[in-house]
């Protein structure tokens, strides 16, 4: 599979992915800067990382999608393509409409960056089908604008169609239902606040994230 990550002003999580998802494929991924109107030809996975993009002036995320590169990105999730934002990623879908909701300001008003317990509240998508039904995981955190919020329709919807993907285990940031992590209804675009991709190697803290990226890339 090949894969792609964007790289906008102010991520600092790109070269995570990339590690991340060379360790897993054994092939490293395109590095896309975001004034490309293009990903490379044959791409398959496509990850929006995490970070500060364009510093979160305005709001998280919300200046990167309208990047050159976003269209592109859109139009590749509406084939099926497989995308994974994390953190500022899973910001700038939701402010681009590829996900439902909004990352607000955390509650406490604090900025956060901890290990946090989260669960596989969904293990039957392809980002998680190597994780056992309500596993409990061990992956970092680091973000100011993590409370997810959506209106009563929009969260009885996600409930009921199996949507939310991680739960936090200790709410840290007052994210309605606990919510970590959601995909689409098509089940082929993630976002997740939590960093799967700096939970890979034991060296650095854990291995937790490490069956996400198995999950959707195989093992090398």
């Amino acid at each position: 599979m090949k894969s792609a990550v964007i790289v906008f002003p102010g991520s600092n999580c790109d070269r995570d992915a990339h590690d991340a998802i060379e360790r897993v494929t054994g092939q490293a991924p395109a590095m896309v800067w975001h004034q490309e109107t293009a990903l490379p030809e044959g791409t398959d996975f496509v990850m929006v990382p995490g970070g500060f993009s364009y510093g979160d002036y305005l709001r998280c995320g919300a200046m990167a999608s309208h990047s050159a590169i976003m269209p592109a990105i859109i139009a590749h999730a509406a084939t099926g393509a497989p995308i994974l934002g994390v953190c500022n990623g899973f910001q700038i879908l939701t402010e681009c409409g590829l996900l439902p909701g909004a990352l607000m300001r955390n509650a406490q008003l604090k900025f956060i960056c901890e290990e946090t317990p989260i669960t596989v509240a969904n293990a039957n998508t392809r980002f998680t089908s190597r994780y056992s039904a309500n596993a409990k995981l061990i992956i970092p955190i680091a973000h100011h604008d993590g409370n997810y919020f959506a209106d009563n329709e929009t969260l009885i919807g996600l409930e009921n169609e199996g949507q939310v993907v991680f739960r936090y285990g200790a709410n840290p940031n007052g994210s309605a239902n606990d919510i970590a992590g959601l995909i689409n209804e098509q089940g082929n675009v993630l976002g997740m606040m939590p960093h799967p991709e700096r939970a890979v190697d034991a060296k650095h803290g854990g291995t937790d994230g490490l069956a996400l990226f198995e999950s959707l890339l195989g093992s090398a």
